[in-house]
C-alpha cells in the first residue's frame, strides 16, 4: 500500500506538472486568438462601413476547405492527450462577390484565421478538463490511502506486534515455569 501510496503520489506530480504546461499553451494560444478576434472585428467594422450590414448579407459564406484536420494522441500516464490542427487547403478559391471589396474579403480572411486556434483552443480544453478531473481521482486515492487505509494498517501492525509480544512472554513464562516444575 505504501508503493501504491507512492506511485499515486508521484502520479499527481506528473499530471500536476501537465496541467501547467497545457494551460501555458492554453494560455498563449487564446491570447493569439484574441489578438486576431480584435482584427477581424476591426475589418468587420470596416466592412460594414462600407457595404452596410444589409450589404454584408449579400455575400456568399466563403466554405472553408481543410486539407486535413490532424488529430494528434499522446499518452500521460494512460490519459490520451489529443491535439488539434486544421491546415486549409491551398490553391481553391471561391467566386468573387458582386460587390466585392478589399474590406470584405480582409474581414473574411481575418475571421477564417480564427478557425484552427477555436479548434485548438477547444482541443486543449478538452485535455484541460481530463486532466483536471484524473488529478482529482489520483489525489482522492492518494488521500484515501494517506489519510485512512495506512493509519488503520499502522494501527493493525501494532496490534498484532503487541499480540505477538505478549504469546512471547507467555511462551517465556511457560518455558520457564515447565523447565522449574521438571526440575523439583
Amino acid at each position: 500500500m505504501e508503493e501504491g501510496y507512492r506511485f499515486l503520489d508521484e502520479k499527481r506530480l506528473v499530471l500536476a506538472s501537465e496541467i501547467l504546461r497545457q494551460l501555458e499553451r492554453y494560455e498563449s494560444t487564446k491570447e493569439e486568438f484574441t489578438h486576431l478576434y480584435r482584427e477581424a472585428a476591426e475589418a468587420l467594422k470596416g466592412a460594414v462601413m462600407r457595404h452596410g450590414l444589409s450589404g454584408l448579407k449579400t455575400y456568399q459564406v466563403t466554405s472553408m476547405n481543410w486539407k486535413e484536420a490532424r488529430r494528434e494522441g499522446r499518452s500521460v500516464l494512460g490519459l490520451e492527450i489529443k491535439e488539434v490542427h486544421l491546415a486549409e487547403q491551398e490553391g481553391e478559391t471561391t467566386e468573387p462577390a458582386v460587390n466585392a471589396s478589399p474590406e470584405a474579403a480582409e474581414t473574411s480572411a481575418k475571421f477564417a484565421q480564427l478557425i484552427p486556434l477555436a479548434a485548438s483552443l477547444a482541443s486543449m480544453t478538452v485535455n484541460l478538463v481530463k486532466l483536471r478531473d484524473e488529478y482529482q481521482l489520483t489525489s482522492r486515492r492518494a488521500r484515501a490511502l494517506e489519510d485512512v487505509l495506512l493509519p488503520e494498517i499502522d494501527q493493525t501492525l501494532a496490534k498484532i506486534d503487541i499480540a505477538l509480544e505478549e504469546m512471547e512472554m507467555e511462551e517465556v513464562v511457560r518455558a520457564h515455569y515447565g523447565v522449574n516444575a521438571n526440575t523439583l
